[in-house]
This record gives structure tokens, sequence and C-alpha cells, in this order.
């Protein structure tokens, strides 16, 4: 076995566990076991924020251990309190479904699922065909309302009102973890810091019952440098599937990365080794932009395979670099004249729309897009890490290119 422990705190890929750290350092390091991780199939895709446990599989299944992906059929249908202010919406069964077909094969890009070196379920297939009454017998004496209400994972809800059907999501995420730890001899929950309450519930069910132990970790809750949470952008989410975010903007989104997230994200999400990665940790200002790329290239890879990652390498360097796009223009600016002014006054002065109210229109459309990405910011205000290689690149519609160079 490798020295997982290592590799994952020197990526920054822990943050709470049960354990103390020389029995997780045993455990991590230590003869193979069985980890698991859940997603709920909330929505069609899964996104940049789910990246973190699904890379941490990856590195353990690297390291010789096999991962479980749990697909969350049923607790897709109650919808996960933790860390919001207001009810999920309440999905159909059908809609469940199908967001299950699309997210299976994105997990197979990560992890290997062939000859049972991990396995990919769906908690529907124990928990859809309980007896309410027979499930609330046997697990609910196991729970006392005073210690769930003191969880982290409901105190936002507390204010707002939490709903009784929300109220079990706890009790069904401890019960998975059980029914892994008899089923598949599963021993670790992963998952983000704000499912540390619903871990440890896991834990305390399967000590209870069976009396023996089952153990639980977190990684941190990223958000960038400008405190926006990982994976979000002016437009929306950042997807995995790539009729949702296409290679490109997903190459993009990368390369946009600011100057003081590129090194920590180079950690996090891709599988570049750490003594790599640090030779490009004294690197300042626009020495960066190489490391920028190589974040993409790698993400994008890993997501979309190396044709398509190429194919958005080669797309950016032309719009980029040679500034090669269809009926692209090219102006000159200063960096007065653009570094902290709003972009709409930006696209106005320069010529690529005649008024605000023209500019505003186009972005409230989404028909302006901002280095690749769509912007739907209409106080978007233009800083240094916008700058790409000394450039702007702004798309109006399907085919207006304007290349800003910025000196």
């Amino acid at each position: 076995m490798s020295e997982l422990y290592e590799e994952l705190e020197g990526r920054g890929l822990i943050k709470q566990t049960t354990l103390e750290i020389d029995k997780l350092k045993s455990l991590l390091n230590g003869t193979p076991i069985s980890v698991y991780a859940g997603f709920d199939p909330t929505k069609p895709s899964l996104h940049v924020g789910h990246l973190i446990p699904i890379m941490i599989l990856a590195h353990m299944q690297r390291a010789g251990h096999r991962p479980i992906c749990v697909v969350g059929g049923a607790t897709a249908m109650i919808g996960d309190p933790s860390g919001r202010d207001n009810m999920r919406e309440m999905l159909t069964e059908e809609i469940i479904q199908e967001n299950l077909r699309s997210i299976k094969p994105q997990l197979s890009n990560f992890i290997n699922f062939r000859d049972e070196k991990a396995l990919l379920v769906n908690n529907y297939d124990w928990l859809g065909f309980e007896n309410y009454i027979d499930f609330i017998r046997k697990i609910g004496n196991h729970f006392t309302v005073n210690r769930m209400l003191a969880a982290d994972c409901f105190k936002i809800r507390m204010e707002k009102g939490l709903s009784f059907l929300e109220f079990n999501y706890m009790i069904l995420q401890a019960y998975d973890f059980y029914t892994l730890f008899n089923k598949y001899e599963c021993v670790l929950q992963i998952g983000g810091d704000d499912q540390w309450s619903n871990i440890i519930a896991g834990v305390e069910l399967i000590r209870r019952i069976d009396g023996k132990k089952g153990y639980g970790m977190t990684n941190p809750l990223l958000t960038r440098c400008d405190g926006k949470k990982m994976g979000k952008t002016e437009g929306g989410a950042v997807w995995l599937d790539p009729d949702l975010t296409s290679p490109f903007e997903y190459y993009q989104f990368w390369r946009n990365t600011t100057d003081d997230d590129v090194i920590k994200f180079l950690k996090i999400y891709t599988f570049i080794p750490l003594y790599e990665i640090e030779k490009y940790s004294s690197l300042k200002g626009e020495e960066l932009n190489g490391v920028k790329e190589i974040l993409a290239y790698e993400a994008t890879k890993i997501v979309h395979g190396k044709i398509e990652a190429d194919k958005a390498k080669e797309s950016a360097e032309n719009l980029f670099k040679k500034g090669s796009a269809d009926n692209a223009s090219a102006i000159k600016m200063t960096k007065n004249e653009v570094e902290g002014h709003l972009l709409i006054d930006i696209c106005v002065s320069a010529g690529l729309f005649e008024s605000k109210s023209e500019a505003k229109r186009m972005i409230l459309q989404g028909g302006l897009s901002l280095n690749g990405i769509k912007v739907d910011d209409l106080s978007k205000i233009i800083s240094s890490d916008d700058f790409q290689n000394g450039n702007l690149i702004l798309k109006k519609g399907k085919k207006i290119f304007l290349n800003i160079n910025v000196s």
C-alpha cells in the first residue's frame, strides 16, 4: 500500500475524522478496506462541487482500497437539508431514475468499476422496500430527538422550519452506512464537512446495533478565494455532462482560476504528483499562466478524455494566443481603462454594444461570454484575474468576437 494518508493530507483533502490521526494513518496506509461516498441524483449531472469526494475515492482505489459509490435513489426523494435554508425541490421517481442513468457513467471517468474493483449501488435497493413501521421500530430507538436537533446539518433549517420529511434524512443516511457495513464490510464513510453529523450518526448506529466500529472522514468545503462556492460561475453550475457544459467551457472554467487558487486546485482536482506541483508554488503573476493551462488540461482530460482535452486546449490557444476567431476584431485598451471597471461599460466603450441597455439585455439573454464563460452578472467588474495572456476575449451572440488587448 502507498502512503495514502500523506497523499490526502498533502492535497488538503482531510478535514475531520472520527479516528485519532495515528489510527487514521494506519487505516488508510494499511490493508485494503471498502470506503463509500454518497451522491444524490437531484440533477441530471454531477458538477464540479461533487469532485472532491470523487477524487478522494479515486486516490483510495489507486492505493488499493475498494470504493463504493452510493447513488441515492431513495434519499433523493427526500433531499438533504444540510447547509440549506430552504427545502429541496420534490422530484418524481421518473426524474430521479433519469438522473441516475446520466450520473453513473460520469463516475466511471474517475473510478474503475470492472471486476468489482469498485461498486456502484443504489440505496433504493434497501430503503425503497422497507416497511416504515418495521424500519422505525428497528432503527428509531437508536436516535434521540434532542441530539438530532443539535446537529449542524439541521441548524439553518430550524430557523425557518424543518419538515418531518427532511428530519428523516439523517436516519436514512445512517442506515446506508449500517447496510454497507454489513453487506460489503465497508468500514469508512467519506463526505463533505457539511455531512459530519450524518456520518457520525452512521458510525453510532453500527456501534449501537452490532457493537462494531465504523469510521468517518470529511473533506473541506471549498470556496474560491473570491468567496464563491466551487463549481459556480456567473452562468451557474459547471456540469460534468458535456451537453450542459461543453469541454471548451469546462477547460475555460479551470483556465480562469485565480492566481491564489491555482496551486490548491492542482492538488485537489488533478493527479499530478505533489512533488511536481511543489515546483510551481514559487511562481507569481504571469508565470502562473502556464500552470493554469496545465490545471485546465488535466482537469478536462479526467472528465472528457484526452481527445476532447486536446481540442479544448487547441481552441483556447487559437482564441487567446493567436487571436483567431470567426469575425474577430481586436482593439487595445490600457489596464487603467479596464481593471476595476464594469464589464458593461467596457463593452460599450469597446464598441461591442451601442448602449448599456443593449449590453444588459444581451447578458440577461445569455448572449455574452467572457473568456469562454457565459456572463449573467450585470454588475461584473473586471479584475486582473480576468486577463488571459494580456487579453479579454468577449463573445456576443454565437459568432461575434472581440479581442481586447490590455497593456
